[in-house]
């Protein structure tokens, strides 16, 4: 089967098998959000982005292998909810933005600043830092080196816009001017874009919305 991108809560788990990464995408909770659990195919290393809720599904995602590292996107409560259980589950190291770090009431043990590279057994995230939905929020890069990038934006980028910016004009701009200028501007329309809520989509499929975005304001 083709991966798409869509889950339902209480629904299988899609996975996006690349040469080197396997994506496992999976919905949970009551505000429908998106775990990803990332997979290095040559060593078997895990790596999970927002362990969000229903601690018990994502530790069956895990499976045996365990997961070295729970990377959390940003601060707000929905995508920390089962953080705790997982982390005394699997001994993973947390990670998150740097300015989000004191917003999530599991210990970080690797606070994350722009450009940061977050291993997964031998593939290579790279941190993105955007401020406006919240002041620490990051987005991670995979480069597939085999193929294009694939992006995990958390509540920053969706299909259709960027997160919610809570009707703050300066924090708009700065989500915005942050998501053009350190994705749209650096990486291809093949990107693979991963949100924290509903489907995917692609970097080429909204770049012709950047402006008319702006003129919105949201």
């Amino acid at each position: 089967m083709p991966y798409l991108g869509k889950v339902e809560v209480g629904g299988p788990a899609e996975v996006h098998e690349l040469s080197d990464l396997m994506i496992s995408k999976v919905a949970v909770g009551p505000m429908n959000n998106n775990a990803y659990l990332l997979r290095c195919r040559r060593t078997g290393e895990q790596l999970l982005i927002d362990a969000a809720n229903e601690a018990q599904t994502l530790l069956t995602l895990i499976g045996d292998d365990g997961v070295r590292s729970v990377v959390t996107t940003h601060q707000h409560g929905d995508h920390w909810q089962a953080l705790a259980e997982v982390v005394d589950a699997t001994g993973a190291r947390t990670l998150a933005g740097r300015e989000d770090v004191d917003g999530i009431p599991v210990a970080t043990d690797t606070p994350v600043d722009d450009g940061d590279r977050i291993s997964v057994g031998e593939c290579t995230l790279t941190a993105r830092h955007l401020v406006g939905h919240t002041p620490g929020s990051i987005a991670l890069v995979y480069d597939d080196p085999q193929g294009h990038p694939h992006v995990f934006t958390g509540d920053c980028l969706f299909p259709g816009g960027i997160g919610n910016t809570h009707d703050d004009p300066a924090k708009f701009v700065s989500l915005l001017d942050d998501v053009e200028n350190k994705l749209f501007a650096e990486l291809p329309d093949e990107t693979w874009v991963y949100p924290g809520h509903g489907d995917d989509t692609t970097l080429g499929a909204e770049r012709p919305h950047l402006a008319e975005w702006r003129e919105r304001g949201w």
